[in-house]
């Protein structure tokens, strides 16, 4: 599998965990301001959470690349 192919895979799986680790622990504000969504959390600790989704994007995107590489399934016609 080629360096970009792999690259892609990354970045695809990169964004669905970033999507999945980004709502763990957020408290919506206590006290909220105007001009600020009641939603919004108080502390989105943003970095924590990108960290964390590159860890876990490095080793679901090993998986991948190795299952595809593995030969158990064909997504090529020969």
């Amino acid at each position: 599998m080629s360096w970009f192919t792999t690259g892609m895979i990354f970045v695809i799986v990169w964004w669905l965990v970033l999507f999945v680790v980004l709502p763990f622990g957020a408290q919506p504000l206590d006290s909220v301001q105007p001009g600020t969504a009641p939603s919004a959390p108080a502390r989105p600790r943003i970095g924590l959470k990108m960290a964390i989704t590159t860890a876990i994007a490095i080793v679901l995107t090993a998986l991948v690349v190795w299952f595809l590489d593995s030969g158990l399934i064909q997504l090529r016609t020969a």
